[in-house]
């Protein structure tokens, strides 16, 4: 990934964050058939390993598992906040005018070695934890064990874990650190004044950052 060092953001706890709040993360890996991606949502276990590790499933029917090079590392792209940004929000426009739009985003790539798990066992799991995890702030909370065991069992059949042990993470906080302190009020005001919850989030991302 391009990391000019004003949107670099090396803090694990920070990179972590992004991932708990945006788990629906894009695999990239390669084999025989070239590069594949799929969106699947993901689990961090930040306990079990030093930069911590992801667990996910694939359906079985899905031909990524089956086509992975286990010498090659697997990438994951957790995208958080992102949006258009015009530059008729910047200072320097009616200064000068030499000013261009461009795009605001928090991103976190992770990558290693991509594990395929078929045990029964770790799979259902896997499923606990990541329903419980989406489930629990809902007042009438869904658990797995609520549906009827002989369908839970068949469900299991259909899919295969995933456990990447995270080898290397980056992550790119790009929000207008670039800009005047003129120019980044100016974005974060008229961010504010969009009817958008993301341009909201991202309005605070800039306040909350420095040049």
């Amino acid at each position: 990934m391009y990391q000019p060092p004003h949107f670099r953001e090396d803090r694990l706890d920070v990179q972590h964050a992004l991932i708990r709040a945006h788990p629906l993360g894009l695999l990239v890996t390669v084999g025989k058939a070239g590069p594949i991606a799929n969106p699947i949502p993901f689990i961090l276990d930040e306990a079990a390993s030093p930069l911590g590790t992801l667990r996910a499933h694939l359906s079985r029917a899905n031909p990524q598992w089956r086509d992975v090079d286990p010498a090659q590392e697997a990438l994951v792209v957790f995208q958080g906040t992102e949006t258009y940004i015009t530059p008729s929000w910047y200072e320097t426009k009616r200064e000068h005018g030499k000013v261009v739009p461009t795009w605001n985003y928090a991103i976190v790539q992770a990558r290693g070695r991509m594990r395929i798990i078929e045990d029964p066992a770790w799979l259902l799991e896997q499923v606990t934890a990541m329903t419980s995890i989406h489930e629990t702030a809902r007042p009438e909370p869904w658990a797995v064990d609520d549906a009827p065991p002989e369908f839970l069992a068949a469900q299991m059949k259909g899919i295969v874990g995933v456990e990447i042990e995270i080898a290397r993470i980056e992550g790119k906080w790009k929000v207008s650190q670039n800009r005047p302190e003129a120019d980044r009020r100016g974005v974060a005001a008229g961010l504010r004044a969009l009817d958008a919850e993301q341009a909201h989030r991202m309005a605070d991302l800039i306040d909350n950052r420095g040049p």
